[in-house]
């Protein structure tokens, strides 16, 4: 049995709230559905974060029900398995759940429960593969999910679940746990992640996992790795959801079972069809520097309106104040390939609170001279030019009543 393991899309996302990925996520839905149909998958499983809001716009939703139409085409046997992550509407991903179950996709946005209450395990537990693996899809759990009750509520639905399964499961048959969440130890590189807290603890630890479930598949974290164990998994995001991932290879996994066992574990790296330039590459450089970095950029090859021009953040490291600092970048980027994206600017001062320059004196003791001088310093490392030091000197003439206009010294 192969099954192929991703998580996060953010159908929806924006960079910095104004640039689509719309063009990104249709390309990379064509290579996942092309990869499935190339490695012959038996399942396909998303842990979460199929959108990137609860209301997810008209494009968004379409691509979802596209991608779903066109695997059940192109693989019709393939079982597909979803389950609703933090940024997900449980009840709006989950609306056609029963309809797309006729059709061998299984969406699990909120906990399933019965009329009497108790945890639903014939939505939870589905057979995948032909009967050959069980899947335990277990969603992101929200606080109207967990016992109140209990000391220790993930554990208390995990183990349930767990036990579930084990009673269902028959031998050779291997037995996958879903979730969407944040377990000890993982790495959480990016900040496009957002912490969460499930009934009230913000990590999971790893014994939720007892060691024979044969392959935990996770979702939230961006970063794909492996946590505790080389079967539990976190897929990680397809998509650079932030500038910082620049330098990240995004990935699918795909794990072949044997007799029921995980026989090997793959990486895919996702193609990314719109690059990330930085300039400088780390860190922050002089303006100067970046202007002559931004003049070497390459020509506008195609129209403005290509959507495969690479996106640019820029941070710069001013050493005094420039109030033309978008204009020049604009100048300089006019013609170029890179869109800008985000601009940044790194102060150089040494960065000081003034409470942190004053000891044992009271507000009324400093001189407002002094104080301008330290709050400049916090931000700037080089002092004020005479020009601004006479302006300064203008304003707390006005504060303090004296109509003369002072010298600059």
């Amino acid at each position: 049995m192969r099954v192929i393991h991703t998580s996060d899309w953010h159908l929806g996302h924006t960079l910095r709230g104004e640039v689509s990925r719309d063009y990104e996520h249709r390309a990379f839905l064509a290579w996942l559905l092309e990869t499935c149909v190339r490695e012959a998958a038996d399942a396909l499983l998303i842990t979460g974060d199929v959108f990137d809001s609860a209301t997810p716009t008209a494009s968004s939703e379409r691509m979802w029900f596209e991608l779903l139409a066109a695997a059940r085409r192109a693989l019709p046997a393939m079982d597909i398995i979803a389950i609703a992550g933090n940024h997900d509407s449980p009840g709006r991903l989950g609306a056609a759940s029963s309809v797309l179950r006729e059709l061998g996709v299984h969406v699990i946005g909120g906990l399933p429960r019965t009329a009497e209450g108790a945890l639903d395990f014939d939505r939870m537990l589905i057979e995948v593969g032909g009967g050959r693996g069980v899947v335990a899809a277990v969603p992101f759990l929200r606080p109207v999910d967990v016992p109140a009750d209990v000391e220790d509520p993930l554990a208390a639905i995990y183990g349930e679940v767990v036990e579930a399964a084990r009673a269902r499961r028959v031998p050779e048959q291997a037995l996958i746990v879903t979730g969407h969440l944040y377990v000890a130890g993982a790495d959480a590189a990016y900040l496009s992640e957002r912490r969460v807290a499930v009934g009230g603890v913000e990590s999971a630890p790893l014994r939720l996992f007892p060691d024979d479930i044969d392959y935990v598949a996770l979702g939230h974290i961006h970063k794909a790795q492996r946590v505790g164990r080389d079967t539990i998994r976190y897929a990680g995001a397809p998509l650079a959801l932030s500038l910082d991932e620049a330098d990240y290879k995004h990935q699918v996994v795909v794990i072949d079972f044997e007799e029921g066992r995980v026989a090997e574990l793959r990486q895919l790296l996702v193609p990314r069809v719109i690059e990330i330039v930085r300039v400088p590459r780390r860190g922050a450089a002089p303006l100067d520097e970046v202007l002559a970095a931004l003049d070497a950029l390459p020509a506008l090859a195609t129209g403005a309106d290509d959507p495969t021009r690479p996106y640019l953040e820029i941070m710069v490291a001013l050493e005094r104040p420039e109030p033309k600092l978008r204009a020049l970048v604009e100048a300089a980027l006019d013609g170029k390939q890179p869109r800008l994206v985000s601009l940044h600017v790194h102060h150089t001062g040494d960065g000081l609170a003034l409470g942190d320059r004053v000891t044992m004196q009271r507000l009324a003791e400093l001189d407002p001279r002094e104080v301008f001088e330290r709050l400049w310093a916090r931000s700037h490392r080089e002092a004020p030019g005479a020009e601004v030091v006479s302006g300064f000197q203008r304003l707390l003439a006005e504060v303090q009543g004296d109509a003369s206009d002072p010298e600059v010294s």
